[in-house]
């Protein structure tokens, strides 16, 4: 049974540092491009972040541009999210999630392509 499972989630002030690790279990996801996605308190869930399968070419949302990088270790099967210089609006859960489709050409952000998804983890910044 394929299976996201995302930690590093936590509280920590304005300014701060995390690092989100995804790791995937049940299949490999080399061949996926991985997202990062995020939902904060009564707002839709949003794309924050995906790196693609065949180059890690990464590609961001505005307002996490220069503040977070994304990466994957295919030999761990693991995505991360280095997120620095962190603002009470990023206070959401945060998911990581798989293509739906493997060795696709381009790399996608509406949520419907990504089959694949985590339970979620809270990021909780404080002012």
């Amino acid at each position: 049974q394929e299976q996201l499972v995302e930690s590093g989630g936590g509280l920590v002030q304005a300014g701060g540092s995390l690092r989100l690790s995804c790791a995937a279990s049940g299949r490999t996801f080399s061949s996926s491009h991985m997202g990062w996605f995020r939902q904060a308190p009564g707002k839709e869930r949003e794309f924050v972040a995906a790196i693609s399968w065949s180059d890690s070419r990464t590609y961001y949302v505005d307002s996490v541009r220069g503040r977070f990088t994304i990466s994957r270790d295919n030999a761990k099967n693991t995505v991360y999210l280095q997120m620095n210089s962190l603002k009470p609006e990023d206070t959401a859960v945060y998911y990581c999630a798989a293509d739906r489709q493997s060795y696709r050409r381009v790399v996608v952000t509406p949520q419907n392509e990504y089959a694949y998804w985590g339970q979620g983890t809270q990021v909780t910044v404080s002012s």
